[in-house]
């Protein structure tokens, strides 16, 4: 017998990046689990949690992979860009290096990921806004220059982490059901899409109509 888990409408798998102790973990384990820990010692290699939202009323199945910041794990997370179609950079406003670095990973999400995946510019720990080091001004223009949307968040008091993660799937949901409805309007095999753009003998008019309703649902 299957979970209800186990029953979705899409799959989208998602990478969590950024320097080591900028909370990814933490946001993960919010998201998934609404957990946080304080005592989370930094991640070694890669772990996995998956969550289902609905959007529009199809099942999202977020599969979110965390991967260590450190660069003496960076042979290992090299790979797991591999099928992603979004990614969440995140930084720490308290600390104004993780920003600088955010240009170094987003060039290596450029070199190893596949070029339409959604990328979400991330400031994390929004809480200690005492010891803010990057303006939000700046990170928002920063990520307006590069295409990038754009969050704060806390994984501590929970600010914004369903938001982010469901505004990063849905836009994801809408990309790939764009696709397909362009793809099917393409596509040979969908002859309701084409009917406007074909000619068709007088005696097929009926089949082919008859298939409409079938070839417009998903």
């Amino acid at each position: 017998m299957g979970t209800r888990d186990d029953e979705y409408d899409y799959l989208f798998k998602v990478v969590l990046i950024g320097d080591s102790g900028v909370g990814k973990s933490n946001l993960l384990s919010r998201f998934t689990r609404n957990e946080f820990n304080l005592e989370s010692k930094s991640t070694i290699g890669v772990e996995f949690a998956t969550r289902s939202i609905q959007v529009d009323g199809k099942t999202i199945k977020a599969q979110i992979w965390d991967t260590a910041g450190q660069e003496r794990y960076r042979a290992i997370t090299s790979a797991y860009y591999r099928g992603a179609v979004g990614a969440l950079l995140v930084y720490d406003i308290a600390k104004h290096l993780t920003y600088e670095n955010v240009e170094r990973w987003l060039k290596e999400l450029r070199d190893h990921a596949d070029n339409n995946i959604v990328i979400m510019l991330v400031g994390n720990k929004s809480d200690l806004r005492h010891l803010r080091a990057v303006p939000t001004d700046e990170a928002r223009a920063f990520s307006e220059k590069n295409t990038l949307s754009f969050i704060e968040t806390s994984a501590l008091d929970s600010t914004n982490v369903e938001e982010a993660f469901k505004n990063i799937l849905t836009e994801i949901y809408r990309i790939v059901s764009q696709k397909q409805i362009s793809d099917r309007s393409g596509s040979d095999e969908s002859p309701g899409n084409n009917v406007v753009d074909i000619s068709l003998p007088p005696t097929s008019d009926g089949q082919r109509g008859s298939k409409l309703p079938c070839c417009q649902s998903l």
